[in-house]
């Protein structure tokens, strides 16, 4: 069967895709979409690479911006057959692959300084002591440092790609410069910086920034993307992005 317990069958609106989600298992969020269209791609062929990829949502994204190869890699067994579902059911078995896996023991896996991009959409928090723990197993992985932390994610985007190749990463204002320490640590010099706002009065909440390995020191800080409007509508950036507007 398609769908399991709570699932139900989402769009993606701009992509004219489906996806599998649950409410009591993992939901992407704005985060990932912005990600998905932040990130350079090589249009005609390419190798990618989609760390802590949940439902799927980042490597389905992609497909419609590039004809390349490309492979989700999702440590939680739930999440992972939720997104070889969604791949089947958008018919795409022969551009995305699913592996179900640790990234920390990806490069052993799928191959060292193979890759031309790696995006990663990872845990934003540090782990919590037990007993502060999301009660939602799936949730608590997902947004917590339990099963890999950012020098985690860093280094692996490193080792998997190309001289040349470009990794980039969504996470939360407060962490920028542990990521742009950890990236300058593992040969990844940060090329693309863009806060996201959720609105214009609002400090940002979001941070997209892409690097390339072994790449000359030129940080560019890019345009911010605002979320709402002042009528507390998508603004017009997110409403192309979500809808294709």
């Amino acid at each position: 069967m398609l769908l399991q317990g709570d699932e139900r069958l989402d769009y993606l609106l701009a992509e004219d895709l489906r996806i599998i989600q649950s409410p009591s298992v993992f939901s992407f969020s704005l985060d990932a979409i912005l990600l998905g269209r932040f990130v350079s791609v090589p249009i005609v062929k390419g190798k990618l690479v989609d760390l802590c990829s949940g439902n799927g949502v980042i490597p389905l994204l992609l497909s419609t911006r590039t004809r390349g190869e490309i492979i989700g890699v999702e440590i939680q067994e739930r999440l992972y057959d939720m997104a070889v579902r969604s791949i089947g059911y958008n018919k795409l078995e022969e551009q995305l692959t699913m592996i179900h896996g640790d990234l920390k023991e990806i490069v052993k896996e799928i191959g060292h300084s193979k890759y031309d991009v790696v995006t990663c959409n990872p845990p934003y928090f540090p782990t919590p002591k037990a007993d502060e723990h999301n009660k939602n197993h799936h949730y608590a992985i997902a947004r917590h440092e339990i099963m890999c932390n950012l020098e985690d994610v860093v280094k692996a985007s490193s080792q998997l790609l190309k001289q040349g190749g470009k990794a980039a990463f969504v996470h939360r204002p407060g962490r920028l410069m542990d990521i742009l320490t950890l990236m300058r640590q593992y040969r990844l010099e940060p090329k693309r910086l863009q806060f996201v706002y959720p609105s214009e009065r609002k400090e940002a909440n979001t941070i997209l920034i892409e690097g390339i390995k072994d790449g000359s020191p030129d940080l560019k800080i890019l345009p911010p993307f605002i979320v709402y409007g002042k009528d507390r509508e998508y603004s017009e950036e997110a409403r192309k992005i979500l809808y294709g507007e």
